[in-house]
């Protein structure tokens, strides 16, 4: 059995040649995004992006939440695959980086798809479930402050249809999963949702070694 392969830059940058998208927009976009503070630790990886738009043109997901915006690139990349009377609800605790990303969205022409929700995101979720039920989404992206993942991935778990996927970011959490020292409220978040996943009758569960971790879960 093959043990996974180590993905070195020059390595990486033969995937990004051979593989990756990313047009002028989303270029400038993620570029715009780095130069913030804690930019480029916040954001996706751009095969990350590609991967989920990826996810949503192959399973005909037409209804998507996102659990984190930031400013907006992964909502960008599935907003685009949706198709044009396609809905993407994206949930922010502020609107200060959500209004970075709008004016990227408007350009690509998917505005009308994207709609944005500020406050805590349980709050938000949880009015969700209440105005609308469950079932309500095909594809739930998990990307938010990471204590509250477990909280999230039980709400995403009901707002999701049977047979849709919740796509869960930085699962690895740039290794401290796996570090004794690290018991801040953050890497038990994550560690505390791994765990919950892997136990989980409900969902199969595939947890890849790809950019920070990312998990793909698919409701029973």
């Amino acid at each position: 059995m093959a043990n996974q392969i180590a993905a070195g830059p020059e390595l990486l940058e033969y995937v990004r040649e051979f593989s990756l998208r990313e047009d002028g927009i989303l270029r400038e976009l993620r570029l715009t995004t780095a130069e913030l503070p804690g930019g480029q630790a916040m954001q996706v990886m751009a095969e990350e992006g590609q991967l989920l738009a990826f996810l949503i043109a192959a399973t005909g997901v037409v209804d998507v939440l996102e659990i984190g915006t930031f400013t907006g690139y992964s909502t960008l990349c599935m907003a685009r695959a949706l198709p044009p009377d396609g809905r993407l609800v994206t949930c922010d605790i502020s609107g200060r980086w959500p209004e970075i990303g709008a004016d990227y969205w408007r350009r690509a022409g998917v505005l009308d798809r994207i709609e944005v929700r500020i406050g805590a995101a349980t709050e938000t979720l949880e009015k969700m479930l209440a105005d609308d039920g469950p079932g309500q989404f095909g594809l739930v992206f998990i990307d938010a402050d990471k204590a509250n993942y477990p909280q999230y991935y039980e709400l995403a778990l009901r707002l999701v249809r049977q047979g849709g996927l919740l796509v869960v970011d930085n699962t690895l959490f740039f290794g401290r999963v796996i570090d004794p020292l690290a018991d801040d409220a953050d890497t038990a978040g994550v560690r505390e949702v791994n765990a919950r996943i892997r136990d989980d009758r409900r969902v199969d569960v595939c947890m890849l070694p790809m950019a920070d971790g990312i998990t793909l879960v698919r409701r029973r």
